[in-house]
Formats: structure tokens, sequence, C-alpha cells
């Protein structure tokens, strides 16, 4: 007969860490007045009534059965379980009146925590599965999970109209940095060298997602590299050179995309200014988290996958392979690999605009501190930088039992690899082996990218 740890077991820090994530999904959500819940700032995605369930439905999917309770509303328990990949399958159609009125999903949240709560922290209780699971993991599953859905939740609620939105007291549009100067971009040299990829499933007391396990170590020969994501300011040079209007930059089926969608500049960019006074960049506006300000030239550009391949062309570079882009965030000239790309410390405020800290990006060159050996910045944080390597397993995959198609369902070439983290993203998930995807033709991330040669 199989044995089991029971929950109580789990350490504190871990519950003090998921109560912390709920923390930061409740405050996005108090940006929404009522009415707003009902929106769909994407066409592609659930409304975000939808979110409001989820995460708790996720939890409770993830820990009720281990934890042997029972539903108290199967239908939202399934009514929440999944979101909507956008890649195929047409867009959702239902209307405001085919979701349930937020008092009732605040009730079922309510109840959710209550029970896995109660559970957690109930010395008698024993898992009621039929294989050992390890607590700590299935609790950082949540946990982690939790945090995406914060960073998702907030690209999301970006693409409201400011009035729709409650704007915290503290929140300024830009953040105050929207003005600051780009610095001249250069190529750095990164001398060959090998790129550990994913993590090693036999590290005790690792936590990764499935596809970060299966180490991978990859020869990266010699390579100069952007030191700073591609700004604003420069993407902008693309723009005004017709660079939307020439197909020989683009790939056939991005050029396709292009064409249908009517694209000629990125998704949070607007014409027109909010004041006349920085000249060029001025013709342009920013649709930042609170409202619109003057086109940010010292920012990292956001844009789809296949608007970075398509200036890469333009300027006669490339994209990072995946590696690439580890060697030049993680590698050092004798060698060795960091664990973050300014060495061994944990991640704080100096090294990068992550953990939530701001809603809008920052200049590339804002934090100096978290450079890599070799002088690359911005590495970690001010936007997730897409690679031209397409997601897939590392060496000994193996998908989790409990959730068995978290990756798996995306190897499917239609997804690119990609790195960093957002201001959105959470310091859990800075870790090396992380690994985000997102298809080519999806603009509306917190995602930049930077060039290279080879």
């Amino acid at each position: 007969m199989a044995t089991y740890q029971t929950f109580p077991d789990v350490s504190l820090k871990l519950l003090e860490r998921m109560r912390e994530a709920r923390e930061r999904t409740d405050a996005i959500f108090k940006l929404l007045p009522p009415n707003s819940f009902y929106e769909r700032p994407i066409a592609e995605r659930h409304r975000l009534i939808f979110y409001l369930g989820h995460v708790e439905a996720f939890d409770w999917n993830l820990l009720g059965g281990p934890l042997g309770l029972a539903s108290r509303n199967p239908e939202f328990d399934k009514l929440f379980a999944f979101g909507i990949d956008p890649v195929g399958g047409g867009l959702p159609t239902d209307v405001p009146s085919d979701w349930p009125q937020i008092a009732h999903v605040e009730k079922y949240n309510r109840t959710v925590r209550e029970q896995i709560d109660a559970a957690l922290r109930d010395p008698e209780r024993e898992h009621a599965g039929g294989e050992a699971i390890s607590n700590d993991e299935l609790l950082q599953v949540a946990i982690e999970h939790r945090l995406m859905h914060a960073e998702t939740l907030a690209y999301l609620l970006h693409g409201l109209s400011p009035e729709k939105l409650i704007a915290p007291a503290s929140a300024t549009a830009g953040n105050g940095s929207a003005n600051a100067e780009a610095p001249a971009q250069r190529m750095v040299p990164i001398p060959e060298g090998i790129a550990t990829l994913g993590q090693p499933r036999v590290e005790v007391g690792a936590f990764g997602w499935d596809n970060e396990f299966g180490e991978a170590k990859e020869f990266v020969p010699a390579f100069t590299i952007g030191a700073y994501p591609v700004t604003n300011g420069e993407y902008l040079k693309f723009v005004e050179a017709g660079g939307y209007a020439t197909e020989k930059f683009w790939k056939p089926e991005d050029w396709a995309w292009r064409s249908e969608e009517k694209l000629d500049h990125p998704h949070f960019w607007r014409r027109g200014s909010s004041s006349d006074a920085r000249g060029t960049g001025a013709r342009w506006g920013y649709r930042s988290m609170f409202g619109k300000i003057d086109l940010p030239l010292s920012w990292p550009v956001y844009v789809s996958h296949a608007e970075a391949s398509a200036y890469a062309r333009w300027a006669g570079k490339k994209l990072p392979t995946e590696a690439q882009w580890h060697r030049a965030a993680y590698g050092t000239p004798d060698g060795r690999e960091r664990t973050y790309p300014w060495g061994e410390q944990l991640p704080d405020a100096t090294r990068g605009n992550f953990h939530h800290e701001r809603w809008d990006a920052a200049p590339v060159h804002a934090h100096p501190e978290g450079a890599s050996a070799f002088g690359v910045s911005d590495l970690l944080g001010d936007g997730w930088e897409w690679t031209s390597t397409v997601f897939g397993p590392l060496p000994g995959f193996e998908a989790r039992a409990f959730y068995p198609g978290y990756s798996a369902n995306f190897f499917d070439g239609q997804h690119y690899v990609m790195k960093g983290g957002s201001a959105r993203t959470d310091a859990c998930m800075l870790r090396r082996s992380f690994r985000n995807w997102f298809q080519p033709h999806y603009p509306y991330v917190y995602a930049t990218f930077r060039v290279v040669e080879e």
C-alpha cells in the first residue's frame, strides 16, 4: 500500500509564497470596475471574467484530488479549467451573458481557497491519490501558474482603454522614464564556448517545469550580439524606411499575416502624440498601462516574432538562437557559467526591471548592474526576448503525469522560445533554465528582441 507525505509537511515558506501569489492576482483584479470583467481585450482570448475563476479552478483541479476534497461546484471547476491557445481554431464567439455573475465567481473563489487552506493545515489529512506526489512540487506548480497569469492579466488589461481601468493611486502613465535618451546601440563580441540549456533532473530540491529538464550542453561558435534589446527608437527607423510595406523582409507566412491584419506599426504604438516636444519620435504615441504618452525611444520595442524577424533581415542580421542567448547572458570569458547574468547574487531592483515593480518598460540602459560578463545589458526583465529557436523538448524530456500537456501540446513547430522576462515577471521565474514560448503572430505580450551577427 502506498504511503503519502501529508500536506502539513509542506514548508511554511511555500504557504507564504502562495499567499503572496494570491495577493498578486487579487491586486490585478482590483484594477477592473465591474463592467470591465466582461471585456475581451484580445480577440483570441477569453473574456476577463474567465481569468477571475481560472486561477482558483486550476488550484482546485490540481490540489483537490490529492487532498481528498469533494467539489462544491463541479460546473465551475470545468468552466474555468482551460484557457485558449491563440493558434488556430477560430475566434471565440461567446457573449457576456454566457458567463456567470461576478459575485458567483467570487463566492466560488472564496470556497476553493477555504477548502484548500484548511486541508493544507490539517495535520490529520493524507493524500487521497494513488501515487505519491511531492507536496512541494504541486504547490510550486500552483504558485508559478498563478504568477504567470498575473503577467498574462497585465498584458490583457493593457489592451483596455484607460477609462476602463481603476489606476492605482501611485500609477503614472509611463512611470516617469518615457523621455530618457536612448543609448547608442553597439554589437558585443561573444567568444566561442559552451551554453548549458535546461537543468539536470537529479538536482535535489530544484523546481522547474517539464520543458526545463534534460540538460543540454551546446557548443556555440563566436558571434556578436546587441548590447541592448532593440529600442522603440531603433525600430522607428525600420517603420519609417517602409519595413512594413516591403515584402522581402518577411517570411511568406508572416507577410500573409501582416497583410491580413493590415499592420504597419507595433501593437503598443499609437499614431499621433500627446505633445510635439521631442521632434521625430513624437509623431508616434505609445499606449502605456494607464494612458497614452509620446513614443518612449529608450524603451525596448514590443513586437511579435514575425515583426522581430523582419527587422533583423532589414538590418542584415538575425535573431539569436536559444543557445546564443544563453552564451551571451550566462557565459564568461573563462568558460564558467553564471546563475544570473550578473553573477550569483539573487535578483533585486538594481539588476533589472522585473518582479512587478513597474507597469511599463524602462530605458534599456537603466540597470547597468544587471549586465553579463561580456557587457550585454537588460537581459532579465523589461521584456521577454524572442529567439529563432522553435520550442521543443530538451533531451530526456518527460511530461508530468498530473499536467501532461503543459509543454507537449506546444511542441508543434509553431511556437518560438523566449528568454529573459518582463516588468511583470516574478523573480522566481528568472532562473536560467526557464523557457517561455509563443507563436509568431501574437503581438500582445511584453516581448522584445536583440539581433546577432555570426
